[in-house]
């Protein structure tokens, strides 16, 4: 039951802010799906027997939410993050260090669950993002289940602030979406790239984005890993459906450069605190695994 966020440009962006891995980076091409030889979960609510990060993804039955979504214009978007118990979301720039073994199968399996998985530019800078599924095996296992062979890789850039060294530019099976509102273009790439323009006074307009995702790719569940303002701006707009948060049992301290500790969030603030509604909860090793189901959207505060 996991989520994470946006792309980076300061350090307060880095995260794959909720990404519910540990070790490897989004870079790596691990990609597999857990098995039966892989962590196992408690369920504590609902209850129900131990179970695999694939088993625990495949109950979650995205596709079959995202069918029966009253907002079917738009893609059904799942939230994944990870947090200390402090709430830092990010230790020494990544993310990586928060979670556990199990955080980390989990975040594979609703990535090889989903049709698109984004990030904004800065968490993709920081985390030398690579192919989104890595694993031969669960390209195949996707294609059986009426999937594309992997998903769709999508990036938010304002600025189109992306080094042409970042390994998911370099990979030539890379089916890859810009989301911006600049009218420029990046420069040639091994990966395809291709672009949702979406502007609105300037400024990205992130629901007419995501309506362009759901109508010419196709993209009906779609898996964003952060970064804190991206994740932000998704909730103000009312775009996210639900959140995965990956709660580990450690206390890092510390802040950053401009004072404040990294956490999932950041950027404008809310008149009041969002209201969410737990609908389950796994442990493994003491790490929980918060999901919750987000209705509506914040107001944004007044500056």
């Amino acid at each position: 039951m996991p989520v994470r966020a946006r792309v980076h440009s300061s350090p307060r962006e880095t995260a794959r802010v909720g990404a519910m891995s540990a070790a490897p980076s989004p870079a790596e091409p691990s990609g597999a799906p857990p098995t039966d030889d892989g962590e196992r979960f408690a369920r504590l609510l609902p209850p129900g027997p131990a179970a695999s990060a694939g088993e625990i993804v495949a109950a979650f039955a995205l596709a079959g939410r995202a069918r029966a979504s009253s907002h079917r214009e738009r893609p059904y978007l799942i939230l994944n993050m990870a947090s200390t118990l402090d709430g830092r979301a990010s230790i020494e720039g990544r993310s990586g260090a928060i979670g556990n073994r199990a955080d980390r199968e989990l975040f594979h399996a609703l990535r090889a669950d989903v049709d698109a998985v984004m990030a904004g530019a800065g968490t993709v800078r920081v985390e030398r993002y690579g192919r989104i599924v890595g694993a031969e095996s669960v390209r195949r296992a996707r294609v059986q289940r009426g999937l594309s062979a992997e998903p769709l890789a999508c990036i938010v850039s304002g600025r189109l602030s992306l080094p042409l060294d970042t390994p998911l530019l370099c990979e030539p099976q890379a089916h890859v979406v810009i989301v911006t509102s600049s009218q420029s273009s990046l420069p040639d790439a091994a990966a395809h790239l291709e672009y949702v323009r979406a502007a609105r006074d300037g400024e990205l307009d992130l629901a007419l984005a995501m309506r362009e995702l759901r109508q010419r790719f196709e993209v009906r569940t779609l898996l964003c890993e952060g970064g804190p303002h991206l994740n932000t701006q998704l909730l103000l707009a009312g775009l996210v459906d639900e959140l995965f948060l990956s709660l580990a049992p450690k206390l890092a301290g510390g802040e950053d450069a401009t004072g404040e500790a990294l956490r999932i969030l950041a950027g404008a603030a809310f008149t009041a605190p969002l209201e969410l509604e737990l609908l389950g909860v796994l442990e493994n090793d003491s790490h929980l695994f918060l999901r919750y189901a987000v209705g509506g959207a914040p107001e944004r505060a007044s500056r």
